[in-house]
This record gives C-alpha cells, structure tokens and sequence, in this order.
C-alpha cells in the first residue's frame, strides 16, 4: 500500500492527537482515567487506523481500517462536546479542535471511497 507519514490525512489525524493530548491535559485530576483517557484513545485511534491500514495487502482491508478511523473521529467529536458542557474545555478551543476532527473524518470518508471504488473496479476486472 503506501507509506501513512505522506498521507496529508495521516498527518492531520497526527496533528489532531497532538492537540487532544494538549488540551485533555487540563482537565481535572478526577478524569485523568475517564473522559482524558478516551479522548487521548479516540485522537490516537484514528491516525493508528490509518497506518495499519496502510499496510495492509488489500484496498478492502484498508477501508475497514478507515472506517473504523471515522468511528473514532466521531466519538473523540462527542467527548470534546462533553468536556465543553462540563466546562473542562473552553468554547473557542473545544471549536477549533472540533473543527479539525470534522475536517479529519471529511477526508477519512473520501479515502474510504476511494478505496472502496478501487476495490470495486479490481474486483469487476477480475471477473
């Protein structure tokens, strides 16, 4: 497949977990293995599905790992939305960093598509 670190995706995904681990660093004390811990989880996530996928052998088994990147792009949306409403997160900041996870999961869907396109016209070529 292709080396992840030239993927602008990947490199976002990798910008994004730098911030998450940033900002869930104050939060209080009392989250340190709750809500910090999923946020971190979910911001790795997505860029280590990324590369995993990457690797893979098949443009199928990619996709999947890309999906699985949105899901957690999706639930790390929810746990920035949470820590704003708890007050744990300024308003502007939370924004902004849901904003990159917005733009992340917009260009983990194209990818998927990609790969799922790629894959489809492998698939009805080889028939």
């Amino acid at each position: 497949m292709s080396n992840y670190e030239n993927l602008s995706v990947w490199r976002k995904a990798h910008a994004l977990a730098l911030d998450v681990y940033r900002v869930s660093a104050e939060l209080p004390a009392v989250e340190r293995y709750g809500l910090q811990s999923q946020m971190r989880r979910s911001a790795v996530s997505i860029a280590s599905n990324v590369a995993e996928g990457s690797g893979r052998s098949t443009d199928r088994d990619y996709a999947r790992f890309v999906s699985n990147a949105i899901g957690s792009a999706s639930e790390l949306e929810y746990q920035l939305l949470l820590a704003r409403d708890l007050d744990y997160i300024g308003r502007r900041k939370s924004e902004s960093i849901r904003g990159l996870v917005v733009e992340v999961r917009r260009m983990l869907m194209s990818l998927r598509d990609h790969l799922i396109r790629s894959n489809s016209r492998l698939a009805s070529r080889d028939s």
